[in-house]
């Protein structure tokens, strides 16, 4: 990769680490499930108007809409407001890379091969480490939807694969669209009137900001580079940048928000991280006798899904 691209990818992984921290700022004005619906709605308008009509069925992107933006990110929002650490969060939410290897497995009848059970192995023993951490020190519902907004993001990158969208940020801005009224609708039922009118009224420069940030800076701006470099480079060579996702999740967790790092955390880390590397970067067995599916693994992205990658390996 040039220099320049180079230092291109390496942002994209600290935006999105960083962007754990800005979710726990926004979670101190905004009530977590309205807080993704104006996440969405920004991140939908005005692009939609400009991004021309959707380039998959309409059944891949409602679907994907609900399994990613209503219940990823409504479970991710919701566990972080029920305790669950900005910089943990970042780690484990890295799961999502083994669940979509499993399902891939289930659906797509990509056979995973030893060494990538073996990187699942290593990965589950690293989520099973943090909570035991957390189990020590935070509450386990927090925790536990996290883990299931993983598993979420897993199903929607096996429809993502199917879907394979030619244009990635065309498609995630149209899944955008998807959960913003299922999101403030739950928030209204879930959350209240009273709450969210008053977060609203309550709502100021800096509320503005973070809702921006998660918006264009890490939906627009990270989704659309990431796409362009898997557009200009192999899969194999865009890929491991995501691993740097969590190291900058965890240590702007640690500088910003004062989120201490324990032995067991750094244990679960590299585990996590390592399992998931080996998960993500070792390519699936084809199911025999499907020539679509030979060959082309998942793609995904620690923000949203992707295109199918060309090459061996698949986005984190």
């Amino acid at each position: 990769m040039r220099p320049v691209h180079t230092a291109l990818a390496v942002l994209v992984a600290a935006v999105w680490g960083f962007n754990f921290v800005v979710i726990e700022f926004g979670l101190g004005s905004f009530p977590p499930l309205l807080l993704s619906a104006l996440r969405f709605l920004v991140a939908a308008l005005p692009a939609v108007f400009f991004v021309g009509r959707p380039k998959v069925a309409w059944k891949w992107v409602i679907s994907v809409g609900v399994v990613l933006g209503i219940a990823k990110f409504g479970l991710l929002f919701s566990g972080m407001d029920n305790g669950m650490p900005a910089g943990l969060s970042s780690l484990v939410l890295q799961a999502q890379a083994v669940f979509t290897a499993v399902f891939a497995a289930v659906v797509l009848g990509e056979r995973p091969g030893r060494l990538r059970i073996a990187g699942m192995a290593v990965a589950f023993a690293g989520i099973a480490v943090a909570a035991v951490d957390e189990g020590a020190s935070g509450p386990v519902l927090g925790f536990t939807m996290v883990i299931a907004a993983a598993a979420c993001w897993g199903v929607s990158n096996v429809l993502t694969r199917k879907a394979s969208p030619p244009d990635a940020l065309n498609f995630m801005v149209w899944v955008s669209v998807v959960p913003v009224l299922p999101l403030a609708g739950l928030s209204l039922l879930l959350e209240g009137p009273e709450r969210d009118l008053a977060a609203l009224r309550g709502l100021d420069w800096s509320g503005v900001g973070v809702i921006l940030y998660l918006a264009w800076i890490t939906t627009v701006f990270g989704f659309g580079a990431w796409g362009f470099l898997l557009r200009a480079y192999p899969a194999s060579s865009v890929a491991p940048f995501s691993l740097l996702v969590p190291v900058f999740g965890m240590s702007s967790a640690a500088l910003v928000l004062g989120e201490g790092v324990s032995g067991l955390r750094w244990v679960a880390a590299v585990l996590l991280v390592g399992g998931v590397a080996v998960t993500s970067l070792v390519p699936p067995k084809a199911r025999l006798g499907s020539a679509s599916d030979r060959g082309r693994p998942l793609a995904g992205t620690p923000e949203g899904p992707a295109r199918p990658a060309p090459s061996l390996g698949r986005k984190l």
